[in-house]
């Protein structure tokens, strides 16, 4: 007959009580920690439907606009607002009268839809809608990339010229945001070429319909320089925005033409997007081991399923600090200390590694991508000194070849 135990002393029932809650903890804060590394991943690599309108709409007058104070609202400069997700937009420019709570600015101009019974906007560094509006002329494009026929915009230069600038448009907008680069490359000389490329609403989609951060977005710009080459670029700048500095890079390592890119102009741009990714989950208050499970859910080929994308990002690849030495073409880097979505980090640390290719001019004040926006003058001159002092280095280099 088997002997019967005997019974649990309460203080065995209170630590295996305690053993069996905290082994349910940890269960529970394991499975919290993939799904919000699931939701947070897919959220990098999701193309945008809608964009948070955080800047709220108080009243309006044919020439003035009153708007809640938010960090965009109360940067001096001219910039637009876009309303309604985007079926509207708005150009404000000079600051008027501000408080604690509002800001008054001059309306320049609404473009699109109908101010008076909206409520709530986002800021955009994009100010025109058209190259057009430059005065320039301007011959619409469809480029034959590898997923079929993207758009894009060619601004002839003002002379007959073999110098190009291809621009490359950022994460979750269009071309059109590239159309304040038009005048100051072409009063130096270049022909423009606006380009569009896979997931940005106006290029064909991929399959998986998601963002590879610069990692296949390049091919697009690959078929762009097809079409310069095509038309007698033989000395081309490409200058990329946000993400599209990263897709630049890219082109500018991988391109079969590569021997005839000269230069980068870097905006904003994502050098790193590891520390980008860390910064913007920082931000978020993502506890830092649910950003490590989102790099590695959208790096490896067990993460597809959960962010849907067909193929990894090789994050690897897209880290020019740490193949600073790779680069090999003059480099002009614009970026705001206070940037607020691409940490100016990476970008230092670039200017740090390679100080006999890079220059990088620092703003503050400016924020994302809206350099241009918040000093124009400013902007336009960096580029304006660094174009001349990239042809006078082509010019010598051709003179000591024919010599």
């Amino acid at each position: 007959m088997a002997r019967s135990r005997p019974p649990l002393s309460p203080g065995a029932r209170l630590l295996i009580g305690v053993g069996v809650g905290v082994v349910a903890l940890a269960v529970a804060t394991a499975i919290a920690g993939a799904v919000a590394s699931v939701i947070v991943a897919r959220k990098v690599v999701e193309v945008p439907r809608t964009r948070d309108e955080d800047i709220r709409i108080l009243s309006s007058t044919p020439t003035t606009i009153t708007l809640s104070l938010t960090d965009d609202t109360r940067t001096p400069g001219r910039y637009g607002l876009f309303f309604r997700q985007g079926a509207g937009h708005l150009r404000i420019g000079d600051i008027l009268s501000m408080d604690d709570e509002t800001v008054t600015r001059a309306l320049l101009t609404v473009d699109f839809g109908d101010l008076s019974t909206a409520t709530r906007a986002r800021s955009s560094g994009w100010f025109y809608q058209s190259p057009r509006e430059l005065g320039f002329s301007v011959e619409d494009l469809e480029i034959d990339t590898p997923l079929g026929a993207a758009p894009a915009w060619l601004v002839p230069a003002a002379a007959p010229s073999d110098r190009w600038v291809i621009q490359v448009h950022g994460r979750g907008v269009t071309r059109g945001e590239t159309i304040r680069a038009v005048p100051v490359f072409r009063a130096a000389g270049y022909t423009s070429l606006l380009i569009s490329y896979r997931n940005d609403g106006v290029a064909p989609d991929s399959d998986d319909r998601r963002y590879a951060l610069g990692g296949t977005e390049w091919r697009d710009l690959e078929a762009a320089l097809d079409v310069a080459v095509a038309r007698g670029a033989k000395h081309i700048v490409l200058m990329g925005w946000s993400m599209g500095g990263a897709t630049s890079l890219q082109g500018a390592l991988l391109s079969q033409h590569r021997s005839l890119v000269r230069g980068l102009v870097l905006d904003s741009p994502v050098i790193d997007w590891r520390s980008v990714l860390h910064y913007q989950a920082s931000e978020m208050g993502v506890p830092f081991v649910i950003r490590g499970g989102v790099l590695r859910l959208i790096g490896t080929e067990w993460g597809g399923p959960f962010t849907g994308q067909s193929q990894p990002i090789d994050l690897d690849s897209l880290d020019l600090v740490t193949r600073a030495e790779e680069l090999q073409v003059p480099t002009l880097i614009l970026h705001s200390a206070d940037d607020g979505y691409v940490p100016a980090n990476a970008s230092r640390a670039l200017a740090e590694l390679r100080p006999d290719i890079v220059t990088y001019e620092e703003f503050t004040v400016a924020r994302h991508a809206k350099l241009w926006n918040y000093d124009e003058a400013r902007w336009n001159a960096a580029i304006r000194d660094w174009l001349t002092a990239l042809e006078a280095s082509i010019d010598q280099a051709e003179i000591d070849q024919r010599a």
